[in-house]
């Protein structure tokens, strides 16, 4: 349990912001009246979610691994947290759907057949569900939390040079 602490607390952690970033959106009113530009503007989330990831990463460094890390022991480290946030995300997407915006799926649906982007609601509803929407996070979560990691490790790992100077 100690080896995958910091993780499970960044996984909550993001978890939390990305609830909060839910809210903000629904308050904003891009769940509603402005959802023409929720397609463009949620995906301003990448920062912070980004950012949370490289705090952990950073977190898991000098806590866990003593300042040193080599890019395998943060690249691991990356893909837990990853998993962990894939299996909260049905969760935060439930959350989101069923208490924070309950009607963001009603108005997605009724402005996707109203532009034209699908021709029935039918359609719509195929797509603009919980259910899609929570497989996508979670896969989401996945794919983005690798790739961030994979890039982010690059940076801060530890430096062979460094590690020799220390020892």
């Amino acid at each position: 349990m100690e080896k995958i602490k910091i993780e499970l607390k960044w996984a909550l952690i993001f978890s939390i912001i990305a609830l909060l970033w839910m809210l903000i959106e629904k308050l904003s009113g891009l769940h509603g009246k402005y959802i023409d530009y929720h397609l463009y503007l949620t995906n301003v989330f990448a920062v912070p979610a980004i950012w949370m990831m490289v705090l952990a990463l950073k977190n898991k460094k000098t806590q866990f691994y003593g300042g040193y890390i080599t890019y395998l022991q943060g690249l691991t480290s990356g893909i837990v947290l990853s998993l962990f946030i894939a299996l909260l995300s049905p969760l935060t997407q439930w959350i989101t759907s069923y208490i924070i915006s309950p009607e963001y799926f009603p108005n997605v649906i009724k402005r996707s057949v109203e532009i034209g982007y699908y021709m029935t609601i039918e359609e719509a509803e195929t797509n603009f569900n919980y259910s899609n929407y929570a497989k996508q996070g979670a896969i989401g979560a996945l794919i983005m939390g690798f790739i961030t990691t994979a890039i982010a490790m690059i940076f801060i790992r530890s430096k062979k040079n460094n590690h020799k100077q220390k020892a």
